[in-house]
Parts: structure tokens; sequence; C-alpha cells
């Protein structure tokens, strides 16, 4: 790939990098926010991450410790006087987004397990990447996809057996 400017790396892996934030925030946006933050973060540093052989893991990692942070922190909105710009369409957001029941129990998850398994399932990661990305083991990864899958799975049954 060379040696990338910023510009040309947040154009081509933006859309991968909301739909991240998306499930990690809930809400567009925060998403766009944890997007514009992380990249920003990202652009101090980028003459040494660029030569590193994951710039995009800088970003994700970058985007998960400051949901941690703010997870942490109580909640501050700002209120703007207009909208902001629209974001490009992805029909895979889309997708996960039409799905109510799913994001809602994927919002229940924690912000860890969360990660690992929109790494694994929505953006179709090994684990050694999402391990690496992520900054823990392969056991780890395993283990929150194993968790975060049983979860899932059990709030499915009690769904079903509460409506039906």
């Amino acid at each position: 790939m060379g040696d990338p400017t910023l510009e040309t790396f947040a154009a081509q892996r933006l859309p991968a990098l909301y739909r991240y934030a998306m499930v990690l925030t809930q809400n567009r946006h925060d998403a766009e926010d944890l997007v514009q933050e992380a990249l920003t973060r990202t652009g101090l540093r980028w003459n040494a991450i660029r030569r590193k052989d994951d710039p995009e893991g800088y970003v994700r990692t970058a985007m998960v410790r400051i949901m941690t942070n703010r997870w942490r922190r109580p909640k501050r909105e700002v209120s703007m006087a207009a909208p902001p710009e629209t974001v490009a369409e992805d029909v895979g957001l889309q997708r996960l987004l039409d799905d109510d029941g799913l994001r809602s129990r994927i919002a229940a998850l924690p912000p860890r397990m969360r990660a690992v398994l929109v790494l694994r399932y929505v953006e179709a990661r090994s684990e050694e990447e999402i391990a690496r990305l992520l900054g823990c083991s392969r056991g780890t990864v395993k283990s929150q996809v194993s968790r975060g899958l049983a979860r899932l799975r059990e709030a499915v049954k009690t769904e079903e057996v509460e409506h039906g």
C-alpha cells in the first residue's frame, strides 16, 4: 500500500470504521464523533503509525479506549445550531440497524465483548487480527466470542419464551 496519507487511509477505511463505531456507540452521532476523535488522535501520530503493519488496528484500539473513557465519565451532550453533514450510506450498517432485536441484544453486551463480536462477525476479522487490534490474547478473543454468542442465544431464547 506504500506510504499513504491519513486522508487516503481515512477515505478507504471510513465505512468499516464507522460500522465499528456504530456498534460501539449505538448512535449515529456518537459514532461520527468517535470516528472523528480516533482519526484526529491518529493524525497527531500519523508519521509513526503509517510505518507500522496495521494503522487501522491503531485507530480501532483508539476507538475502544475512547469509548472506555466515555463509559466511565458522565455523558455530556452539546447542542448544535445545524445538523452535521450526512454520512455515506453503508448497506452492511443499514442491515444491522434495521434489525432492532439484534441491535438491542448487542447493545446489552459489555463493550469489549461487543467489540470482539463486531470485529469477528461484521468485519470478518480473524482471531489473531482481533487480538492484535484490541491488544489482548487470542484466548481472550475466543472466550469473548464464546460468551458473547452464548449471551445472544440466551437473549433470543428468552424473547421467544416471552413472546410465544
